[in-house]
């Protein structure tokens, strides 16, 4: 029985018109009062929601948030609307896949050495997989973790070339920039250099970024630090999306633009 072959690369307004029906951007299914309680707890200092950044003092005030979210994901801008729908401009999340895909081509340009990872292996685990084989066939070097590390009472495990915390032998969803820096601490005890570029979502992009290593973040609309960290310059790239849609195949186009547009589309 032949195996299912992936999706052609969409144009972009193919992939714009697929991203609002799938609800990865458009009227995605996170709630308004859920995103304002987390800009709100960022805003408060609880760094469960800096994803492993330190950000700057001038990120004090729920609106300040706001604004970035609504500018660099485009969340309803109206600080009036405090519950019910909120939103992902599709075209900004367009806009960051081809920043992000000018980034996959400059490491394929230099065989970077590139390390993913995922805290939503339900959702995108087949985007990291796929752009990490995609690297490694135009010669960059895809970091191999080393064993044995621990975090959060838990492991952190390595498969299909990215990066997962794993607990109870299950993978789950985690947004702590622990795993990250467990990574890079074994990465040092072993003699290794640290990755040129980290392709990663949310904490462990986070913690990445925090050390300095350049980073492309995924990022849901209910967890501004990385498109705060981006506004800082401490991120390249922070992608809006809804990180965990039902149907986890409704990533492939996304994925095939983007390689497409980084020219590694084999």
């Amino acid at each position: 029985m032949p195996l299912p072959t992936a999706p052609a690369a969409p144009s972009r307004a193919e992939l714009a018109d697929h991203l609002v029906h799938a609800r990865i951007a458009g009227d995605v299914a996170t709630p308004r009062e859920n995103n304002l309680d987390h800009y709100r707890r960022l805003a408060n200092g609880d760094r469960h929601y800096w994803l492993g950044l330190e950000l700057a003092d001038r990120w004090t005030d729920e609106q300040d948030v706001l604004a970035v979210m609504a500018e660099r994901v485009g969340v309803i801008d109206d600080p009036r609307h405090r519950s019910g729908q909120d939103t992902i401009d599709p075209q900004l999340t367009l806009d960051a896949l081809d920043r992000a895909a000018l980034r996959l081509r400059k490491a394929a340009d230099g065989g970077e050495r590139v390390l993913f990872a995922t805290g939503h292996p339900g959702g995108l685990l087949d985007v990291h997989s796929s752009v990490a084989g995609a690297l490694r066939a135009a010669g960059c070097d895809v970091v191999r973790i080393p064993m044995g590390l621990y975090a959060d009472d838990g492991v952190v495990v390595q498969l299909a070339d990215v990066a997962m915390y794993e607990r109870g032998a299950t993978l789950w969803h985690t947004h702590s920039p622990e795993p990250m820096r467990e990574i890079l601490a074994g990465l040092e005890r072993d003699g290794q250099p640290r990755p040129d570029l980290v392709f990663a979502d949310h904490g462990w992009a986070g913690c990445a970024a925090q050390y300095g290593i350049d980073t492309v973040g995924f990022a849901d609309c209910n967890d501004p630090a990385l498109f705060l960290g981006e506004a800082e310059g401490r991120l390249s790239v922070a992608v809006p999306l809804d990180d965990h849609v039902v149907n986890p195949r409704s990533y492939e186009p996304l994925t095939a633009y983007l390689l497409a547009a980084a020219e590694l589309a084999g």
